[in-house]
C-alpha cells in the first residue's frame, strides 16, 4: 500500500442539517458512522467532496477501484460522474479518538460553502448546497491519519508572529487555524468578504489582531493594499495566504520581494482562479502535472 493510500480514505456521509451564515456563506453539517475514522478536522485540513449530479441519489464514484479510482472516475462521462470539489473542514465532532458506544457524540463535520452566482450562473457545488436537504448523500475523500499532507498551516518553532490573509473561500480554514493557535501567539489576520453580513465572530487567542475587509461589487481585492499599509512586528514571520490565485501570488510576491520574508516561511494556496472553474483547473493540472 502506498503512503498516499495509507494517508487518505473515502468516507460515505449524508447531510444532517444546513445553516445560513451570511449572504455568501452556507454551513452544511455532514454525518455518518464512517466519519468516526475521519482523522483530522483542524487548522486548514482540506479534502475532496463528491456530490451527485442532478437527478442522482448519490455520487457516481468508483472508489472501490483503490488507487486507480481517479482514472476510473475520469473515464465516466462528465455529466454522469460525481462532481468533485475541494473544501476545508470548519469543525469536527466525534471523530477519530472520540469516545464510542452508547451515548457517544455522533461523528459530524461542518463544511462552509461560499456561494457564488445564482441560477444558471451558479456552479454545481453552489447549486447543490443551496438546495441540500437532510439525508442527501455525499462522499468525502479525506485524512485517515491526523498528520497528513493536506494540512498546510505548519509554522516553524522559531516563528515570532503569524500572518493570515484570506478571502471568503478560505474563511473556514482561517477559523480553524485561529482556534488551533496556542495561547499567546502573536498574529495579524486580514479576511476579505463580499458582504458586511458575512463577517463572523471568530474565536481566537489573545494576541490576534483580526481585520475584516468588505469588497465592493466588481472591485479588486483590498488585501494587497491592506498588507502594504500595515506595519508588521519585528521578528521572523510565518505567512499563510489562501484565496483567489492571482491575489495570492501578488501577496506572496509582496512579502518575499518587498518585505524580505523568507519564501520558505510563506505557505500559499490558490483556492480558485477568477474566470476558471475547478473542473477546468483540474483538467489543466492533469494535462500538465509538472
Amino acid at each position: 500500500m502506498s503512503d498516499l493510500a495509507q494517508e487518505y480514505d473515502f468516507f460515505p456521509a449524508h447531510v444532517v442539517r444546513t445553516r445560513r451564515l451570511g449572504p455568501t456563506l452556507l454551513r452544511v453539517t455532514f454525518g455518518g458512522e464512517a466519519l468516526r475514522a475521519f482523522a483530522s478536522g483542524g487548522r486548514d485540513q482540506s479534502f475532496s467532496l463528491f456530490l451527485p449530479q442532478p437527478g442522482q441519489d448519490e455520487p457516481n464514484l468508483p472508489y472501490a477501484e483503490g488507487e486507480g479510482w481517479f482514472a476510473a472516475w475520469r473515464a465516466i462521462p462528465a455529466d454522469e460522474r460525481a462532481v468533485m470539489r475541494s473544501y476545508t473542514i470548519r469543525a469536527q465532532r466525534g471523530g477519530a479518538g472520540a469516545a464510542t458506544g452508547a451515548g457517544a457524540e455522533p461523528p459530524e463535520v461542518d463544511v462552509d460553502f461560499a456561494l457564488h452566482g445564482v441560477g444558471a450562473e451558479a456552479g454545481p457545488a453552489t447549486t447543490w448546497a443551496s438546495t441540500a436537504a437532510p439525508g442527501a448523500r455525499v462522499v468525502l475523500l479525506g485524512p485517515a491519519v491526523a498528520d497528513n499532507r493536506s494540512v498546510s498551516f505548519r509554522p516553524p518553532a522559531d516563528t515570532d508572529f503569524v500572518l493570515l490573509l484570506a478571502d471568503e473561500t478560505a474563511l473556514p480554514a482561517v477559523g480553524g487555524i485561529l482556534e488551533w493557535l496556542p495561547a499567546g501567539t502573536r498574529a495579524l489576520a486580514w479576511i476579505e468578504v463580499p458582504d458586511a453580513a458575512d463577517v463572523q465572530d471568530l474565536p481566537a487567542p489573545e494576541g490576534v489582531e483580526l481585520t475584516w475587509l468588505v469588497r465592493a461589487p466588481g472591485a479588486p481585492s483590498g488585501l494587497l493594499p491592506a498588507l502594504r499599509a500595515a506595519e508588521l512586528p519585528d521578528g521572523a514571520p510565518y505567512a499563510w495566504i489562501a484565496g483567489e490565485s492571482g491575489t495570492v501570488k501578488e501577496l506572496r510576491r509582496h512579502l518575499v520581494r518587498e518585505r524580505g520574508v523568507d519564501r520558505r516561511a510563506v505557505a500559499f494556496s490558490g483556492y480558485w482562479r477568477r474566470g476558471a472553474s475547478e473542473d477546468r483547473l483540474r483538467e489543466e493540472a492533469y494535462a500538465d502535472p509538472s
